[in-house]
């Protein structure tokens, strides 16, 4: 399956990590060829994929946000388990997860897919349904980031069962007022963070699955984060354990 990504820094990146199959570039007539863009094109001609200048009214019936520029790829590349556990190990750093258990708004699932990629997570997965994917919006919300990140998709209470016999630690985010603080629970070793989707939070077996539920103080007068949001934090307090 062939889809179009657009916007300049998500096309940079998904060139840049060579993970996908390009096939074709597309860039509006009359856009200046600098910046980013100079760097897509170069990269093009390095890899000898064809670049097709069109209409810019035909780049805005591809999707808002193109910037002038369209990249025909084929399907994102998901991974197994098993390809993001050998990834902690050829870092030799302890394993670190990032499990988003039916998280449905694109851009929620992009920015937490931007915010694993750049603390250093080793890879993400997603149920098997009830979850957005890594589909062309995605990559824009992201930022080009899910292209460098390994993500796979599986039953969530198989694979956290599986994660915890070879020694990872299991923490899923809750509001509830019996779950821990970040300052109760250790963040600094083998881990797999839960986050839950953005009405629901985590399922109820998915929740029971965890070896202990986490909760963001909150000082102010609205009760909670948003998924994004909460997970992003929760990702750099781990970050910031495990540079201790």
């Amino acid at each position: 399956m062939r889809e179009w990504i657009l916007g300049r820094n998500p096309i940079l990146e998904v060139l840049l990590a060579k993970r996908r199959q390009p096939f074709r570039l597309l860039v509006a007539q009359g856009v200046q060829e600098k910046g980013r863009l100079a760097e897509i094109l170069s990269l093009c001609s390095t890899s000898h994929i064809p670049v097709e200048q069109v209409l810019r009214s035909y780049l805005d019936s591809l999707g808002d946000g193109n910037q002038g520029v369209a990249l025909q790829v084929d399907g994102y590349p998901y991974s197994a388990l098993v390809d993001i556990l050998e990834l902690a190990s050829q870092k030799q750093e302890p394993p670190w997860l990032l499990i988003l258990d039916a998280v449905q708004d694109p851009q929620n699932l992009g920015t937490l897919l931007r915010t694993a990629e750049a603390v250093g997570v080793h890879g993400v997965l997603l149920p098997l349904k009830q979850t957005a994917m890594i589909t062309p919006a995605v990559v824009h919300s992201s930022s080009g980031a899910s292209e460098h990140l390994l993500v796979g998709q599986a039953n969530l209470a198989q694979a956290i069962s599986a994660v915890k016999e070879i020694g990872l630690w299991v923490v899923g985010l809750d509001a509830s007022p019996l779950a821990q603080t970040p300052d109760q629970v250790h963040l600094d070793g083998p881990l797999a963070l839960v986050v839950g989707s953005e009405g629901q939070g985590m399922r109820p077996l998915v929740s029971r699955s965890c070896d202990l539920l986490m909760r963001l103080p909150m000082r102010g007068k609205i009760s909670s984060l948003n998924a994004a949001v909460a997970g992003s934090i929760a990702l750099y307090l781990a970050l910031q354990a495990r540079q201790k």
